[in-house]
């Protein structure tokens, strides 16, 4: 087993000591800090798998610090330890989210005990964590919902780029999650300790933008009474998001480009540049390659921006996950209401399944309010959705008579699920933990069937 620890102690020597012991044991690599501000900023900078913290220093207590890392980065375990041992200070430090308790003095085998435990659970939580994305029992990831093929290999490529420090487009069709995706950058990456900004460079005209991205100095122009960051200097230390990056006017684009390529910003109306430090991730709808050759998008600021591109899936592309989906935002809407969610009929799930969704996720979500409204909660109609929906036909059944042409992979997989329900007695608890699915997901494939 090898770890990262993180100690924080004001006490130089203590402090070097147990860096020592464990570095000692060649099975754990140790940085330091002496203080709550430094170990929050070696966070944001640096892998760290857990952090042993003094109770008592100056300023920040180490339990104010187990507070701010359990909001900031609740995967990271904190051991606490202190020469005030007493129960009420363990139980505050637990309140806190702290994993483990250590009264000072402590033989240096009980700290790599205990570091050694929290590093197994940690590992053990991600791996549960992952299977049960994999098995269904958790239909999402980072805020994202969805257990399709398409979305679980998004998931697992946002997993890979997260720690690295390369900037991301990522592009997509509007309303399928571009920022959430972007978020979930942020917080599994090491800036996570740091800000996430987001700006719209679609929603601003050219010269606020400009403001926006690099701020102003005090008096640059009329009404500017007080000096301004702007948005680059504000996500030091952490991500900035450039949303609808094909919008930006070709004038901006060479700024831009060379804030990132210095990693400096000059301010509106400054006479020096500032030197940031933030990760960027830009985000369009707009296939950029198409806007390079059009002569619209800069292509060293493209090639910049695109050291690692990620494709988000359209949710006609994503299968079930649309019953998924709906099924959530009843629930959400549920909750808000505080009333019971009405069920979804098969014929309309049926319809919300063969839809094309043009404007995907965000139209999905609009129309399940729509479905909640007219319905008044209570039973859902067909004549509830929009007209688009009423209007649409079946994606299989388009043109005739002739009943859907299903491919055999389709079919193998309906009898297979079909074979498992009977041998339940139609049990779809038990039915769905033998195929390893969640019981949505399982409801959604027996809809497709006509056995919802």
């Amino acid at each position: 087993m090898s770890a990262s620890v993180l100690i924080v102690d004001d006490d130089d020597d203590l402090r070097e000591l147990l860096r020592e012991q464990l570095e000692a044991t060649g099975r754990y690599s140790a940085t330091t800090a002496r203080d709550a501000t430094e170990a929050l900023a070696v966070l944001g900078d640096s892998p760290i798998d857990v952090v042993v913290s003094d109770l008592r220093m100056p300023g920040t207590t180490g339990t104010e610090l187990c507070d701010e890392i359990v909001r900031l980065r609740p995967d990271i375990p904190v051991v606490i330890m202190t020469a005030f041992g007493s129960l009420d200070a363990a139980v505050d430090a637990i309140r806190a989210g702290a994993y483990d308790f250590l009264s000072k003095p402590f033989e240096p085998e009980r700290l790599e005990v205990v570091i050694d435990r929290a590093v197994r659970e940690r590992t053990l939580r991600d791996e549960v964590q992952a299977l049960r994305r994999r098995t269904g029992d958790v239909p999402g990831y980072a805020g994202m919902i969805g257990t399709s093929p398409a979305m679980e290999r998004l998931y697992g490529l946002v997993d890979r780029v997260a720690a690295s420090e390369a900037s991301v487009l990522i592009s997509g069709e509007s309303g399928v999650g571009k920022e959430l995706i972007a978020r979930a950058l942020h917080d599994k990456s090491r800036r996570a300790g740091g800000p996430f900004v987001a700006v719209n460079c679609a929603a601003l005209p050219e010269a606020l933008l400009e403001d926006e991205l690099f701020g102003h100095e005090r008096g640059a122009f009329t009404d500017a009474r007080q000096a301004r960051l702007g948005l680059l200097r504000e996500a030091q230390g952490g991500t900035v998001l450039l949303d609808e990056i094909g919008d930006l006017s070709l004038s901006l684009q060479p700024k831009l480009l060379r804030a990132l390529q210095e990693r400096r910003v000059r301010p509106v109306g400054g006479d020096e540049e500032v030197r940031v430090d933030v990760r960027v991730i830009a985000a369009s709808h707009r296939d950029l390659r198409t806007e390079v050759e059009a002569g619209r998008f800069r292509s060293d600021l493209y090639y910049r921006l695109a050291v690692i591109t990620i494709d988000v899936p359209p949710l006609r592309d994503r299968g079930d996950d649309v019953l998924v989906l709906a099924e959530r935002f009843l629930d959400e809407l549920g909750v808000r209401e505080g009333r019971e969610p009405p069920e979804l009929p098969d014929d309309v799930a049926r319809r919300l399944l063969d839809y094309g969704w043009p404007g995907n996720v965000r139209e999905l979500q609009n129309c399940m309010e729509r479905l909640w409204t007219l319905s008044g909660g209570e039973t859902i109609c067909l004549e509830h959705l929009p007209p688009d929906l009423q209007a649409d036909e079946s994606r299989g059944a388009a043109a005739g008579t002739e009943p859907p042409a299903f491919s055999s992979l389709f079919d193998v997989e309906r009898r297979h699920i079909l074979r498992v329900l009977a041998a339940c007695d139609g049990n779809k608890s038990q039915a769905a933990r033998i195929l390893g699915i969640d019981r949505k997901t399982l409801h959604a494939r027996l809809v497709r069937y006509g056995r919802g």
